[in-house]
């Protein structure tokens, strides 16, 4: 199984996803089994490692970003991954616009997917070291449920 996740600039969200739940499919015995990736909408941060903030509340968590780096979202990606989630409905709408006419993917938001209390993983960019906090409070949820969905599926 392969999922991608995907945010604006691949820098704060997406990124923190892709690393959660990498760590939880490798504790779960299952890192081999499904592939995970995330991008972004726009390509302002292409090649850019995940924003510091970023990082730093991921580290304290015990999830390493430190590797990964941004790229871009590509038609290809439709093809290429069974699931696609989006952080938040402007994302959403933007890969709807791109999904080609026949595609293999499942496109969804994230958070709505798995009936938490909010259906957008708030941008955590412009505001205070909480926001980092409680994006990875909400993607650790999400990802708790999407590994039950993957166990289902494989």
């Amino acid at each position: 199984m392969k999922v991608l996740f995907v945010c604006l600039g691949n820098i704060c969200r997406s990124p923190t996803a892709e690393g959660v739940l990498r760590q939880r499919l490798q504790a779960a015995g299952l890192g081999e089994r499904v592939q995970v990736d995330s991008a972004g909408t726009g390509d302002w941060h292409v090649g850019k490692a995940p924003d510091q903030r970023t990082r730093l509340a991921a580290q304290r968590r015990g999830y390493d970003l430190a590797p990964l780096r941004a790229r871009q979202v590509a038609v290809e990606d439709f093809q290429r991954f069974d699931l696609i989630l989006a952080m938040d409905h402007s994302n959403l709408k933007h890969l709807q616009a791109l999904r080609p006419g026949v595609a293999a993917a499942e496109l969804d938001l994230f958070l709505r997917r798995y009936q938490l209390a909010l259906d957008e993983v708030p941008d955590p960019y412009y505001g205070g070291d909480d926001g980092f906090e409680q994006v990875l409070d909400l993607i650790e949820q999400a990802s708790d449920a999407l590994l039950n969905e993957i166990r289902g599926r494989l």
